[in-house]
């Protein structure tokens, strides 16, 4: 209860503090909010496991109210109004009489703002018409799953002037802003090599809901809960890499993708599926009907990327395996390196010739601005605090109306990777050229300040 007074009374006493952000280039702007003395009221579409969380977050903060909540699950509202109701907040209005009715949530003139938080196949479709109906967006990730939808959400920021920022965390998480911190102060000397992934044993959630972690249930689909019932029919019928923006994100950030440098081509191979044939004859048998399912979604994703201004990125996705979890992180330079795996950095006529140094001492240095000062308010925000301050920064952004840190252009290019490696690996591992979705804006585009301090 301390950790949450805490949130709140920050949040209470900075509600009129600069939302440490500088207006970035964008196209056209509508004003949702302008006093910035009200609360930005807020609607949910999604509030299952990642959308209650969000709801928590938000409840804790007295410069936000939840107006609206969407759901086609009852039991997920039934929660999410209980959650509410202790929080001694008003009671908002009740979405989810069938998988549209979220476009109802969205004629009211009680929201200013929506978070997004559905299974991936809703969320650009849903980001499209939240623009459309002027609602600041905040989506949940990846933001599209195709090339069309990708540039959906680009042409209906620019037709519209509505903001969409893509809610990824793990840039906000703390050893990852205290590297983007060495980058920025050249630690690293000029970037060259960047390695990351999402690499995270999920069999037990694309079979068993999590309720049974590594053992128990092999349904999913129809039979499935949770995020089994949708999930991992994407590992079926869909080969590359699917869950890209966790391991791009913070390396996108540090490269400045779509502020004077760009993803430029990218080449994809994936190997045999076993994986998940296997957890199911382990837990359920060889006679169980889903080991008669062939997953067409290869164990182990690997893309190389290429950029404008030469470096190059290899991204791994990796879900269906036994392994512990990493996001496989390492960021290289002229000078030196850093790799999360080990916990180790090799800085060049610091190091010790050829020897890793341990990074603790290098991360507690160079720790970012943001974290030392509001660390301890993230404290049980979730994901280690890092959701704390993804929301923070879309909320900020929705009382000013301003882009976000992570805008539509991030959207598009970081989910772009999904049906790019498909493409390649359907062509053996052919590359594939990313679409500029800036139209050459990117060339002018200043980088993102993420060193501001001005929360």
């Amino acid at each position: 209860m301390k950790k949450q007074a805490s949130r709140r009374t920050f949040i209470k006493n900075t509600a009129l503090v600069g939302a440490g952000m500088t207006v970035l280039p964008a196209f056209s702007f509508r004003m949702v909010q302008s006093n910035l003395t009200d609360k930005v009221k807020i609607g949910l579409i999604g509030v299952g496991l990642r959308g209650t969380n969000h709801l928590k977050n938000l409840t804790n903060r007295n410069d936000v109210i939840i107006t609206a909540i969407c759901d086609i699950d009852p039991a997920r509202i039934k929660l999410a109004l209980a959650h509410i109701e202790k929080q001694n907040q008003p009671k908002p209005e009740v979405f989810g009489k069938n998988e549209y009715d979220y476009k109802n949530l969205l004629a009211l003139k009680e929201v200013d703002a929506v978070i997004i938080s559905t299974p991936w196949l809703w969320h650009s479709r849903m980001a499209k018409d939240a623009m459309l109906a002027g609602k600041y967006t905040g989506v949940e990730v990846s933001a599209a799953n195709t090339l069309e939808e990708c540039w959906d959400l680009v042409n209906t920021h620019e037709t519209t002037g509505t903001h969409l920022m893509i809610l990824e965390n793990v840039n906000y998480r703390r050893d990852v802003m205290a590297v983007l911190n060495m980058v920025r102060q050249n630690v690293f000397g000029q970037l060259v090599h960047m390695r990351g992934g999402y690499q995270h044993d999920l069999r037990h959630v694309k079979f068993n809901n999590g309720q049974q972690p590594y053992g128990g249930g092999v349904e999913f689909g129809a039979k499935g809960l949770s995020e089994a019932s949708w999930r991992t029919l994407h590992s079926v019928y869909r080969n590359g890499d699917i869950y890209p923006t966790h391991g791009l994100g913070p390396l996108a950030a540090m490269l400045n993708i779509n502020r004077r440098n760009r993803f430029i081509s990218i080449s994809s191979y994936t190997t045999k599926s076993l994986g998940l044939h296997n957890y199911i004859v382990k837990h359920g048998g060889k006679n169980h009907p889903n080991a008669k399912v062939k997953f067409k979604l290869g164990d182990i994703v690997t893309s190389m990327i290429a950029t404008s201004n030469g470096e190059t990125i290899i991204l791994t996705h990796d879900t269906n395996l036994p392994r512990p979890y990493s996001l496989g992180f390492r960021v290289q330079g002229t000078k030196g390196l850093w790799e999360v795996d080990g916990n180790r950095i090799y800085i060049e006529d610091v190091s010790k010739p050829h020897h890793w140094d341990n990074a603790t001492e290098w991360l507690k240095k160079y720790d970012h601005p943001l974290w030392k000062k509001y660390g301890e308010h993230a404290e049980g925000a979730g994901h280690g605090g890092m959701d704390f301050f993804v929301l923070h920064a879309f909320v900020e952004s929705v009382k000013r109306n301003i882009a976000p840190p992570l805008d539509v252009y991030d959207a598009a290019a970081w989910s772009a990777v999904t049906p790019l490696s498909e493409s390649s690996i359907e062509n053996n591992g052919e590359p594939q050229d990313f679409p500029d979705f800036t139209r050459g804006l990117w060339i002018k585009r200043e980088p993102y300040d993420w060193m501001k301090d001005t929360f």
